[in-house]
């Protein structure tokens, strides 16, 4: 399945690229809120899981009315790195990691939905949801479709078999990413060559479109040369203005100040 093989519906505030594989849909609802989130359903003849919350209001309602006019009853919402919506769909079961539990009632995803409700205030749903089906390692089945569970420190990836697709926290094949120093950049690549060994032909992500293995092995360029750039940089300017330089086009440049501070944390 190629990243381009979509139908898209426009709607009021985001769109939906709905794709399709063996009789599973995927709906990748494009939320266009302030920090560009990304929401996903994986669908099989009407029953389906959500993958992550959307966090404000507006797209709450707006994503609730699609699955109504879809026909999709969703009985499931993995919520992994992104925990702040709790209004959405209330009473389906939540399914998350021990590891994500934490993340999101009081770790690092915590002090960001905080962070972000300081930020946007009323429009802004920074209510987390109590995680009712506690998960680990491996396969696992809702709405009849299964998904396999990869924990990490911080939450856990998803792997969809049915359309040979993965999600993960974030790609982003032409923008930057949050790199906390060389070791979580080689632990990042190391991830990435174990997608492109497996063939997947979609990666989902919280921030970003569907990408596929091309998108993926300029990710892990990217992150060897972010090294590299380090290891000749003398400090936190040099290394800053050396990716700029290397990368113009890039987006998130939040994220690359992050970076920054990972790799030369006394600035």
């Amino acid at each position: 399945m190629n990243k381009s093989d979509y139908v898209e519906k426009k709607l009021a505030k985001g769109s939906v690229r709905v794709y399709e594989r063996d009789g599973v849909r995927l709906h990748a609802y494009q939320t266009n809120d302030p920090i560009d989130d990304e929401v996903f359903v994986v669908e099989r003849g009407g029953r389906g899981l959500v993958i992550e919350y959307p966090p404000f209001f507006e797209n709450i309602e707006e994503l609730t009315r699609y699955l109504a006019d879809a026909g999709v009853e969703v009985e499931g919402i993995l919520a992994a790195y992104h925990m702040a919506g709790a209004s959405f769909l209330p009473g389906t079961p939540v399914y998350a990691t021990a590891s994500a539990d934490a993340y999101g009632h009081e770790g690092g995803g915590k002090a960001l939905i905080d962070g972000f409700a300081a930020a946007f205030g009323d429009a802004f749903d920074s209510a987390v949801p109590a995680v009712t089906n506690v998960l680990g390692a491996g396969p696992v089945e809702i709405a009849g479709i299964t998904v396999n569970v990869l924990p990490n420190d911080e939450a856990f990836d998803v792997e969809i078999p049915a359309l040979g697709a993965v999600y993960m926290h974030m790609l982003g094949h032409d923008c930057h990413s949050i790199v906390a120093g060389a070791a979580h950049a080689d632990a990042i690549i190391a991830q990435l060559e174990g997608y492109l060994a497996d063939g997947v032909d979609l990666v989902l992500t919280s921030h970003y479109t569907p990408e596929d293995l091309k998108d993926v092995q300029a990710k892990i360029d990217y992150l060897e040369d972010l090294k590299a750039i380090a290891a000749r940089s003398a400090d936190a300017a040099a290394f800053k203005a050396a990716v700029e330089g290397a990368y113009p086009a890039y987006a998130g440049q939040n994220y690359l100040d992050m970076t920054t501070g990972f790799f030369f944390p006394e600035g």
